[in-house]
């Protein structure tokens, strides 16, 4: 079976989709898929490389339409690569690639992964709207990470019946603890004091509400946050950690490598995904913070966030946009070390459970075969 994933970045880009695309193309090429990957480059050049043994082509980017790159490269790119693809696999939202394969696809199959409605381009996503749906409507079948998003999304609502959920998936052994990683976990401990360490991980984008986390430390005593990632808010959200006069106790750890993320977690107390609207579907970060014995906090949004993090059970789930209620829930755990625990096991279970990349990787095939019967 050959499969040919499309969207618009790929690793070593930091983010969510990305790092799924990753496991995944990876667990289906363990699995004997010919599991390839279309997306643009950071630069204009056009780049051919296997990465991890996936085959990997990033076309040339010209320009950027609010935050979807722009190929010439592309189109080209998806009519000769999809010639003989047995399944194209599109990843949305990102439209110049959507319509690359409506135009130009020629896969035997074509299924989409729906990520998440285009939330913040209001104007883009009016415009995008009927070609989205129609796009949808062309789709074989749809994968999403959860079942609270096939209702609650205007556009997937009335094509519940070719849905199917699909949660993504971690390596979860990525996450466990060893001696050394003990050891250099104590030593980030140890940088701050022995304090409480609340951790975030993931780009800084306008609806991961890192602002709301960082308001809440008003009323987090003896407690530091952590943040890891980069992007277009980095800037906004230092300096208001300055003017909110807790820039003592958030601090911007940019970009670390793999193995400094998995250290991370063993060093927190808790993980924090404060996110603020429906652009955040998921929360795959959560799965990490799970797999590593961490409490999560989350926002109820009416996505998937709560179908990962369990409310009371894997840790708490509070409403976005609400600096007290996000303390509150910080406090509530910090001041309970034993539901703490009790949390972070659950939370393990739960990851080995239903978001290992094992699982996701057949339930994909599932999928696939589905689609090509």
């Amino acid at each position: 079976m050959r499969v040919l994933h499309l969207y618009k970045d790929y690793a070593p880009v930091f983010g969510g989709i990305e790092n799924h695309i990753r496991v995944l193309c990876q667990g289906l090429l363990a699995a004997g898929v010919d599991a390839r990957v279309l997306v643009t480059n950071t630069g204009r050049r056009t780049v051919r490389e296997t990465i991890d043994g996936v085959p990997v082509t990033k076309t040339g980017r010209q320009a950027n339409l609010s935050s979807a790159p722009l190929s010439l490269g592309f189109l080209p790119e998806v009519w000769k690569q999809e010639k003989g693809a047995d399944i194209a696999h599109a990843h949305a939202p990102y439209p110049p690639g959507e319509l690359a394969h409506l135009f130009l696809g020629r896969a035997s199959r074509f299924v989409m992964t729906y990520h998440s409605d285009i939330v913040k381009q209001r104007i883009l996503g009016a415009l995008y709207a009927p070609l989205l749906r129609l796009i949808l409507k062309r789709a074989d079948l749809i994968a999403v990470s959860n079942p609270v998003s096939i209702q609650s999304s205007p556009f997937l609502q009335p094509l519940a019946e070719k849905c199917r959920v699909i949660p993504f998936g971690q390596d979860i052994s990525r996450f466990r603890s060893t001696p050394q990683r003990a050891q250099a976990a104590a030593d980030w401990q140890a940088r701050y004091g022995n304090q409480p360490l609340l951790l975030f991980v993931g780009r800084l984008r306008h609806y991961k509400g890192v602002d709301v986390l960082i308001r809440a430390m008003h009323d987090v005593p003896d407690a530091q946050a952590l943040i890891v990632g980069v992007g277009p808010e980095e800037a906004a959200c230092r300096a208001l950690a300055q003017s909110e006069g807790v820039a003592t106790k958030v601090h911007f750890l940019g970009e670390v490598s793999d193995e400094e993320i998995a250290v991370l977690y063993q060093a927190a107390s808790i993980f924090v995904l404060p996110s603020t609207n429906r652009a955040e579907t998921f929360g795959i970060v959560q799965i990490e913070a799970m797999a590593s014995g961490l409490p999560v906090i989350c926002t109820e949004l009416g996505t998937g966030t709560s179908f990962v993090n369990r409310h009371n059970e894997t840790g708490q789930v509070v409403p976005p946009n609400d600096p007290a209620a996000l303390a509150r829930a910080i406090n509530h755990i910090l001041q309970n070390p034993g539901l703490a625990q009790d949390m972070g096991r659950a939370g393990l279970r739960r990851a080995e459970l239903e978001f290992s990349s094992p699982v996701m990787v057949q339930r994909t095939l599932d999928f696939y075969r589905e689609a090509l019967e």
